[in-house]
Order: C-alpha cells, then sequence, then structure tokens
C-alpha cells in the first residue's frame, strides 16, 4: 500500500475522482439472470366460482365484504392492536435497516479527521546526540476503505437486502389478510355459539315446562313412570347442552378478544347469522392472477430473488477485491500553523486483496447460496401450490354447503311438522310419548346443525376471500379510474 504526503496534485485527483466513479457505476454483476419458475399448477381449478362479479377480491375492501357493523369494529380494533400484525411490522422496520445500511456501503464514507503527536526521539538515534522531542498535527478530510465494486459483490449485496425488505414487507400484507379472516371467523364461532346456546334455553325452559306437566299427570296416575322418566332425560340433557355450550361460546370470546389484542366496548347489536349478508359471488379468476394477487406468493418470490443476487456476491468473492482509502487536508509540526500557506497535504492508498487459498471457504460458500436459491425456488413452487389448492377447496365447497344449508332447513321444517303430527297423535292417544320425545329430542339436533350450516357456508366465503388475496385494502378500490 502507498501512503504518501505530497502537495496536491489535480492531476491525481481527477484520478481519483475517476476511480471512485469506475467503482460506483462501473462494477459488473456475476448473479445468474433471474427467470420467474414456471407456476406448477394447472391453468384452470376444478370448480368454477358461481356467479361472477366485477370486481376481484383483491380489490375489494374488507369493510365491503363484511357489512356487519359489529364485525367491521372487531377487524378494525385487531388492525390496531394484535401483537403478531405488530411483529410483522417490525419485522419491516428491521429489514428496511438492513437494505439501508447495505445500499449505503455503494458509495464511499466521508469523515472529518484530526491527529495529534508529541514523539520523543533517543538520543542514540538524534544526529546532535540529544533527546528529540517533536510535534506534528493534521487535520483534513479522510475516506475510510471503499471498495470498488467492480465484480459486483456490494451491489448484489444491496441487491439482496433490498429483495428480502420486500419479502418482510409482503410477509406482513399477508399477515393482516390471515388477521381478517381469523377475526371474522372467530366471531361467526362466538355468534353460533351465542345462538346455540340461546336454543338450548328456550328448549330447557319448554322442557321443565313439559316436566311439570309430566310429574302431575304422574301423580295423579295418567302416565306410568317410563314416561315422566323419559320426559325428565330431556330436561337433563338440555341442561347439558347448555353447560357446554356456555363453555364453548366463553372459550370463543376469549379467542376472539386474544385475535382483537383487547376486550373492545360499546359493539353494535350483533346479527343472525341468517340475517348476515357477507358477498359469496367473488370470482376466482385464473391461477395466474395468484401470483400477483396473493402476498404471500410475492414474499416467496422476493426471497428467491434475494437468494438469485447472494449467488452474484458469492462468485465475486473469487476476484480480486480492490480498496482505496485517501485523506486531504493541513498538516504542521505546530499546531498554529495547520492553516498557513503550504500545509496542505494528501495521502492515497490503494490496496488489492485477491483469494489464493482459502482451503475452499469460497467455493462452499457458492454451493451453500446455490442450494439456498434451489431451496427457495422449492418454496416458492410450493406456496403457488397451496394458494391453488386453497382457492380450488373453497369453490368446490362453496356449491355444496349452499345446498347443505338448503337441505338443512328442509329437514328442519320436515322435523317441525313431525312434532306436530306427533304432539296431535300423543293427545288423541295413538302415538306414546316415546315417539314424542324423540320427535323433540329430533328437532333440537336439526336446529342446532342448521346454525352450524350457515356458519359453515359463511366461513366458506370468508376462505375464498382470504384465498383470493383479499383483505389488504379498508375500502374497495375504484379500479376503473386508476386506469
Amino acid at each position: 500500500m502507498a501512503n504518501l504526503s505530497l502537495p496536491r496534485s489535480p492531476r491525481l485527483l481527477q484520478m481519483c475522482a475517476a476511480l471512485l466513479v469506475a467503482g460506483v457505476l462501473g462494477g459488473c454483476s456475476l448473479a445468474p439472470t433471474y427467470e420467474r419458475p414456471q407456476a406448477p399448477v394447472e391453468t384452470g381449478y376444478p370448480a368454477d366460482a358461481a356467479g361472477r362479479a366485477e370486481l376481484q377480491a383483491v380489490n375489494l375492501g374488507w369493510r365491503q365484504f363484511f357489512p356487519d357493523q359489529r364485525l367491521q369494529q372487531l377487524i378494525a380494533a385487531a388492525l390496531e392492536n394484535n401483537r403478531d400484525l405488530r411483529t410483522a411490522v417490525l419485522n419491516i422496520e428491521q429489514a428496511r435497516a438492513q437494505y439501508q445500511i447495505a445500499r449505503a456501503d455503494l458509495l464511499p464514507n466521508l469523515n472529518v479527521s484530526g491527529n495529534a503527536a508529541r514523539t520523543r526521539t533517543a538520543a542514540s538515534q538524534s544526529l546532535t546526540g540529544q533527546p528529540v522531542i517533536s510535534n506534528s498535527y493534521q487535520v483534513g478530510l479522510a475516506v475510510p476503505a471503499y471498495e470498488l465494486d467492480f465484480f459486483g459483490r456490494v451491489r448484489n449485496l444491496k441487491d439482496a437486502a433490498l429483495a428480502s425488505y420486500l419479502s418482510t414487507e409482503e410477509a406482513q400484507k399477508s399477515a393482516q389478510i390471515s388477521l381478517v379472516a381469523q377475526v371474522a371467523q372467530a366471531y361467526l364461532s362466538e355468534r353460533s355459539y351465542a345462538e346455540q346456546l340461546q336454543l338450548a334455553n328456550d328448549t330447557l325452559r319448554s322442557r321443565e315446562s313439559n316436566l311439570d306437566l309430566a310429574q302431575k299427570r304422574f301423580d295423579v296416575g295418567a302416565s306410568s313412570a317410563l314416561d315422566f322418566r323419559l320426559t325428565q332425560t330431556l330436561v337433563e340433557s338440555a341442561r347439558v347442552a347448555k353447560a357446554q355450550l356456555e363453555r364453548q361460546r366463553a372459550q370463543a370470546e376469549n379467542a376472539l378478544t386474544l385475535l382483537v389484542g383487547k376486550k373492545v366496548g360499546d359493539l353494535p347489536p350483533a346479527q343472525l347469522l341468517s340475517d348476515e349478508k357477507i358477498v359469496t359471488d367473488i370470482p376466482a379468476g385464473l391461477p395466474s392472477e395468484l401470483l400477483t394477487n396473493r402476498p404471500d406468493i410475492r414474499s416467496a418470490e422476493q426471497s428467491l430473488l434475494a437468494a438469485n443476487a447472494n449467488i452474484g456476491a458469492a462468485r465475486a468473492a473469487f476476484f480480486p477485491r480492490i480498496s482505496l482509502t485517501g485523506s486531504f487536508g493541513s498538516a504542521s509540526n505546530t499546531l498554529g500553523g495547520l492553516f498557513e500557506s503550504g500545509s496542505g497535504a494528501w495521502s492515497f492508498g490503494p490496496s488489492l486483496s485477491l483469494p489464493i487459498f482459502d482451503f475452499g471457504r469460497n467455493s462452499a460458500n457458492l454451493d451453500l447460496t446455490e442450494v439456498r436459491k434451489n431451496l427457495a425456488v422449492v418454496t416458492y413452487e410450493k406456496t403457488i401450490q397451496t394458494a391453488f389448492r386453497e382457492v380450488a377447496d373453497a369453490l368446490v365447497a362453496r356449491g355444496s354447503l349452499e345446498d347443505q344449508v338448503k337441505a338443512q332447513e328442509a329437514f328442519l321444517a320436515a322435523q317441525q311438522e313431525r312434532l306436530k303430527l306427533t304432539d296431535l297423535r300423543f293427545k288423541n292417544g295413538i302415538a306414546s310419548s316415546l315417539d314424542q320425545l324423540d320427535a323433540q329430542r329430533d328437532l333440537f339436533s336439526a336446529q342446532q346443525a342448521l346454525i352450524q350450516a350457515r356458519q359453515l357456508r359463511l366461513n366458506n366465503a370468508i376462505d375464498l376471500y382470504k384465498a383470493l388475496g383479499g383483505g389488504i385494502n379498508e375500502n374497495t378500490l375504484n379500479v376503473a379510474s386508476k386506469q
């Protein structure tokens, strides 16, 4: 390394500037040319969406998809208070800072430096035979070791950091989509248990009234002990169902509170599952649209881009690394003479490092980056396949769940009519009390099953909305106005 202290030379300064520009602008990249892997899925879904809509799910705001005011407040509170989402946001800030650090390495640092030294020369080394004390002072601007990125090592590290930052940002969007869906489904679960609990309470009161009547009939000898005990079993089974549903509803409320992040008060009145109007005619589109609509797929692709850039940095490690150091300022033997005429001084020191024998470290590092890229490709392809399956499953289930709800409603109507006829036959002495109790038990089961089927249908609509990338925007985007 050369370290000179000579008068300032404009020609040399021009050469230094040219080298700096070459380092910033003239670097080549050894990273492989990126090619997006072929999507390993079919060109269409196993089942088409019934009822096309003009707006894609990704552009449909969650306030429009969930018109229930109570649910809207819960989702808004969750987006503000959920700890997992906060973690995702902080991960973005961390990745952004790492990218800014890597980007700063592309440009040389400029520092203000100042040095002062006082030395004593031994008498044996002095020409006069006497100890000599000397002073030196220096102040100016200094450029620490700056790597000229001729082979793109620093630039590829910057590109990798940028891709990692973008991947983290997309991961945060994916976390938001999942949170919106989880809050909605937890809310539906709580509402389902609440409706079933109300049904159990109504059924218990009705059966307790029947038990009082059965007790009076048994006391006067109008019915047998078997009839009385059968009626009693219905009452106790209703109490068991009530206790179980109370526990399940409380647990569902706790799960919802955990997702929201706090207990939300002053909520609008709750609606019945049968009254909620949740959009179900979202168009599925084509699987290729998932590549741009799903943030988890975009996140996986950015991770692939980062791995690709790291290969370029690993390849550049086989080539020489050229660094520059330099300073420009003023030097003097006295403090007062630092800024006098003729005190100017500069230094320029290029250095070159070429790996010759590193026990295979660079080769192993290159192999590692290539394996990591292959892993990123596999992860990217699996993410696409998972997204394809989620959409396909939701589409397959949508039609069958709609049919299931309609069939369950018809089944409930038939059970209600059966109970009416059985009661009439029992009063006329044609049917036994066992027939009547069976009809009551089956009616209660049919009512519960209908509530559960409606919940499944609404959950399916949420699954499809989530699978298609919906839930990022709060309000619906006006796509036509942006085009």
